[in-house]
């Protein structure tokens, strides 16, 4: 009795697929910057961000885009814990008037939607401030995709953004 002919593909070569980083670990990763990665799933407020990321909500840092004019915007690095002061932020930048883009004008200047934006690997590398409190301490922020954070020393990340370090920041108001 003789064995049924077995069909089987013609061997070729072995195809790998490559996951492409986000731009942000992409941009990470070219910059040396050591960082540690923190998955964790959806969140619904910064104080939830904090506790999925075992951090103090002062240590989740909020990127904010800041619109100076028509194609002209930067990144404003502030602790959880605080907002941004207007008026700080005016004086320091010499301007009257400061606005924060909508979500699609957000997403346009940098390649990120909203709760994702980090200025590590956005579209456009604009200018960058952090608030004067981010300095010795490790910070969290966002990696570019929702459910994905960088946990990183903030004054070395201060130095591979060049970012201007200044008190731009007031408290949260309460509730």
């Amino acid at each position: 009795m003789s064995s049924p002919a077995v069909s089987r593909p013609a061997a070729g070569p072995a195809v790998t697929v490559a996951v492409m980083p986000s731009p942000a670990i992409a941009a990470l990763d070219a910059s040396g910057l050591p960082y540690r990665l923190v998955s964790h799933g959806a969140v619904g407020s910064l104080a939830e961000a904090a506790a999925v990321r075992g951090v103090a909500v002062a240590d989740v840092v909020k990127t904010i885009v800041v619109r100076r004019g028509a194609d002209d915007h930067l990144f404003v690095l502030t602790p959880g814990d605080r907002v941004i002061s207007w008026p700080k932020l005016r004086a320091l930048l010499g301007v009257h008037r400061l606005s924060m883009p909508d979500a699609a004008g957000a997403l346009a200047a940098t390649g990120y939607e909203r709760g994702t934006i980090t200025p590590f690997g956005a579209s456009t590398a604009w200018p960058v401030i952090a608030d004067e409190r981010l300095r010795g301490r490790e910070i969290t922020l966002g990696a570019g995709e929702r459910g994905l954070a960088i946990a990183v020393d903030a004054d070395a990340a201060i130095t591979t953004l060049d970012a201007t370090v200044a008190d731009v920041t007031d408290p949260q108001p309460t509730r």
